[in-house]
């Protein structure tokens, strides 16, 4: 159950993004949210226009019991749901839950991008020099294309961010774009 790099249709993966920012690296983390989430939710629209997947791959924060509702809830909840309403998940959208760093990690994610066709992920989200990077590790080693728009993923660390693109970029084959060159179109 592996995508395959030559073919297949894309999908729009959001990873971490229904955060309550009440964790160790919030102060860091919220700026460089603040400055993604409006390009995001844009990148958002244009998926979901183009009828491109939009799947959200969030922590679960340790709630072993909860589910994407109330992860969303909780998150809408917060003093930092500004962050968290532009973005949110609608009726269509799918969601895997994940309890480490990859979205591959003990989660459905390979059988659910296999599922849909997907041979292209373009990875979103935070935290680029964790999540984001391990997330496209992960999915080169399952012969997925990965493409990573810069301008829609956010970090603690700048200087770790711009390391951490460039081992994707080189290592990964990832393609390292702005947002408004992902074309959901060709999907």
């Amino acid at each position: 159950m592996v995508g395959t790099a030559e073919g297949g249709r894309s999908a729009l993966v959001v990873i971490d993004m229904i955060n309550t920012y009440e964790h160790e690296d919030a102060e860091l983390l919220a700026p460089a949210a603040e400055r993604a989430v409006p390009v995001l939710a844009e990148l958002i629209t244009r998926a979901r226009a183009s009828d491109v997947p939009v799947i959200y791959a969030n922590d679960n924060f340790g709630l072993w019991r909860s589910h994407h509702g109330e992860l969303v809830d909780a998150a809408l909840s917060r003093p930092r749901a500004d962050l968290v309403e532009p973005i949110r998940p609608d009726d269509d959208s799918l969601f895997v839950v994940k309890t480490r760093h990859s979205i591959f990690h003990d989660t459905p994610m390979a059988y659910l991008l296999w599922e849909l066709g997907v041979g292209t992920v373009v990875l979103t989200g935070q935290v680029t020099e964790q999540c984001v990077l391990y997330s496209a590790l992960d999915a080169h080693i399952r012969h997925l294309s990965v493409t990573v728009p810069r301008d829609a993923v956010a970090s603690i660390q700048p200087h770790l961010e711009a390391a951490a693109l460039e081992m994707m970029e080189r290592n990964m084959d990832a393609r390292i774009v702005r947002a408004k060159e992902v074309d959901f179109r060709a999907s």
